[in-house]
Formats: C-alpha cells, sequence, structure tokens
C-alpha cells in the first residue's frame, strides 16, 4: 500500500539530502 504521501515524503527527504551534499561540496571549509 504506497500512498501517494510516501513519495511526496522521499522526495522531500531526497532532494533535502541533494542540497546539503551540493552544499557541503561547494562549501570545503571543514568546522
Amino acid at each position: 500500500m504506497a500512498s501517494p504521501t510516501w513519495y511526496i515524503i522521499g522526495a522531500i527527504i531526497g532532494f533535502l539530502l541533494l542540497g546539503y551534499l551540493a552544499y557541503v561540496l561547494l562549501k570545503p571549509e571543514k568546522f
């Protein structure tokens, strides 16, 4: 039973992960 809600949640999580990876790659400074 795959409801559209899970697809939306997956898309949001994937988008956040891609954004985080892009942010880390574009900002090589380590804290």
